[in-house]
Formats: C-alpha cells, structure tokens, sequence
C-alpha cells in the first residue's frame, strides 16, 4: 500500500472529525507507519498546548494505518484497548506519529506508537493499543 493509497482510504473512509485533525501519511508499510498533523489554533488548549484528545485520535488512527500496512491491506479493525501516556506538554509546528504492528494474532492485532513534536524532535507521548480483525 502506498501512502497515497493510504491518505485516500483516510479522505473517504474516516470519521470527519479525525479528517479535521489534518493528518497526512508520510510512510506506510509492514514494519512501519508515520503520520504527521499540523499544530493549528483548533487543536491548542489553554497554555498552548496541544489537547490530550487530538494527541490520542492521531495515535490511534496511525496504529490503526499501522495495521492497514502491516497486512497489506485496509481490513477493517476495531479499537479494543488504548493507552496513552503523555510525557511532556507537547507544542511546535507539528505531530509525527511514528506506529507498528507488535503483534498479529488471527483475531487481534497489537500496536504502539510514538508520538514526536516537530522541530524539537522530543517525544510527547507514548501510545498502545489492541485491535479486533
């Protein structure tokens, strides 16, 4: 699958909500997956500070594209657990999520994610999560 075939597949089959979130597909295959998200006004909280609940949507739908190129294809998943930890305040021009595939069982997939903030390349976040095939 290529990222383009990925970003198309976001455009046409996600909720609008994580469509607002502006996340482009950089990079998309077995071993890994990164997504990258603008910082804007509509995703910062009081202190300047990106939201916990952008930094989440994005971690989950890189883990879940994680899962699209770790099989090769968009099968459908499902969002069982997910776990997220924040490390630090996270600000800049942008989000990189950088996710894979830990596992792939016959009915669950395992993930993480790391989520970094650009230009200061710190991570900001940690990220697990179980799907459902």
């Amino acid at each position: 699958m290529t990222p383009q075939a990925a970003q198309d597949i976001l455009e046409n089959a996600f909720a609008p909500w994580v469509r607002a979130l502006q996340p482009t597909i950089t990079e998309i295959g077995v071993t890994r997956t990164i997504l990258t998200m603008p910082i804007s006004t509509q995703i910062i909280r009081v202190g300047g500070i990106v939201s916990g609940q952008a930094l989440a949507a994005l971690a989950d739908t890189a883990m879940v594209f994680a899962c699209f190129g770790h099989l090769d294809a968009p099968e459908p998943v499902g969002t069982v657990t997910l776990d997220t930890q924040f490390l630090r305040p996270a600000s800049g021009d942008s989000i990189r999520a950088e996710a894979e595939v830990t596992r792939a069982g016959k009915s669950m997939l395992f993930a993480r994610c790391t989520l970094i903030a650009e230009p200061s390349g710190k991570p900001v976040a940690l990220a697990t999560a179980t799907f459902a095939r």
